[in-house]
């Protein structure tokens, strides 16, 4: 039977997906985000194991209020892709039961490992880290393009879709960079609503409890009035599918 290596779950989500959400954090990512604030979600090959059926028991005991929410069952990270088989079963047995799945991402991914996956999805969470090759590798290892593939993919497929960015004072809050990013939301049609994130210093802490140094630790947090006038850009750019 496949099993998930598992970092921790969370019974009473309400930020990763519509309604109240039974929350379930993977072990494992491919990206070194300099933001991370799951730091210790990295590394492979350790956590608690969990089969499917284990983590739908846990999501039933739950079940009335997530329904009556409008909720169900997101699967996150770490990323959540590097068990594509385990999330596919998870989400396979949530659907039989009737429950809405949502698979949050990313995107730092090979779409063939996930077909089969989405075919078992009702929404996905999608992270947009920079528009800039460059600086996107700089701020998370990668560049963005694998994620803009997905997305474009997910479009191809009617996969209804949250785009999602974390917005860093200088870094990722450039004029330049949000009319990149809203061009190409503009361009998709499944885009339920595009959420900025304001960047926080919570996860800070677990850097230093594993010895770590946080590069960013000069860069003040966000603010409402930055996320407002990150908006602004989006608004001049014709897009308004915000949360």
């Amino acid at each position: 039977m496949t099993k998930g290596r598992i970092h921790s779950y969370e019974t009473f989500g309400t930020v990763d997906g519509p309604g109240i959400r039974f929350v379930l954090f993977t072990q494992g990512c491919p990206l070194r985000c300099r933001f991370c604030h799951n730091r210790d979600t990295w590394e492979t090959g350790i956590g608690t194991e969990m089969t499917p059926d284990e983590v739908i028991d846990e999501y039933m005991k739950y079940k009335t209020y997530y329904e009556t929410s409008g909720g169900g069952i997101t699967v996150s990270g770490g990323e959540a892709s590097l068990q594509a088989d385990f999330v596919t079963e998870v989400f396979r047995l949530a659907k039989k039961n009737g429950v809405h799945t949502c698979l949050d991402t990313s995107g730092f991914v090979e779409i063939d490992k996930i077909k089969e996956l989405l075919d078992y999805t009702d929404l996905v969470l999608l992270d947009l880290k920079h528009m800039d090759p460059e600086r996107s590798k700089w701020l998370t290892g990668a560049s963005s393009e694998k994620a803009m593939q997905l997305a474009r993919y997910l479009d191809e497929r009617n996969i209804p879709v949250w785009l999602r960015h974390v917005l860093i004072p200088g870094i990722t809050d450039s004029r330049e960079n949000l009319e990149l990013m809203a061009d190409f939301t503009a361009s998709l049609n499944n885009v339920d609503r595009f959420e900025f994130l304001p960047y926080h210093v919570m996860g800070v802490p677990k850097w230093e409890q594993l010895g770590l140094e946080y590069s960013l630790k000069d860069v003040e947090p966000a603010t409402k009035d930055d996320v407002e006038k990150a908006k602004k850009v989006f608004l001049d750019m014709g897009v308004d599918r915000f949360v």
